[in-house]
């Protein structure tokens, strides 16, 4: 095996792919600081890394998320692959997913409340709709103490896989 030290690696011009690992790589490819291993991407492909807890182990990234007003008119504050909310009716929503997930089973997080000012002192929050999720898009609902549909100013959801 070869050593190739070096402080900076860079492409040849700004816009091309710096390749590490090349054809022949098998096996994991893994990135050190102060000898110890920092990042790893294994031979499945999966990103693992070390964030100050010990060890390098597999991260489950967020694969989209919403911020979003749920009230009067449904409006989408800041997302990430979330291409648009549909308003299903009052307390109900449809998170339509820019790139599609790879299978139906992630997990949906969830949380909302009402502004202060809004006289929503018995919102309680949401959960998730009565239908199977898809890969395209998922459903939740928003409900006050007594489990009816109401209408939240502030909702975020969570994609996790």
């Amino acid at each position: 095996m070869s050593t190739l030290e070096v402080n900076t690696i860079d492409t040849v011009s700004g816009n091309a792919n710096l390749t590490i690992g090349g054809s022949n790589n098998t096996g994991s490819t893994t990135i050190k600081t102060n000898n110890t291993n920092a990042v790893t991407i294994d031979s499945s492909q999966n990103l693992k890394f070390n964030s100050g807890y010990g060890s390098v182990v597999t991260a489950f990234g967020v694969r989209a998320w919403v911020n979003f007003n749920g009230k009067n008119t449904v409006a989408i504050r800041d997302s990430g692959n979330v291409s648009s909310i549909t308003d299903n009716g009052t307390g109900d929503y449809t998170i339509n997913f820019s790139t599609s997930m790879p299978d139906a089973n992630y997990c949906i997080l969830t949380s909302s409340g009402e502004d202060v000012s809004g006289g929503g002192a018995n919102h309680i929050g949401s959960q998730l709709h009565r239908s199977t999720p898809s890969t395209s898009l998922c459903r939740v609902n928003t409900v006050n103490t007594s489990g009816t549909a109401v209408d939240h100013q502030f909702i975020h959801v969570g994609i996790i896989r």
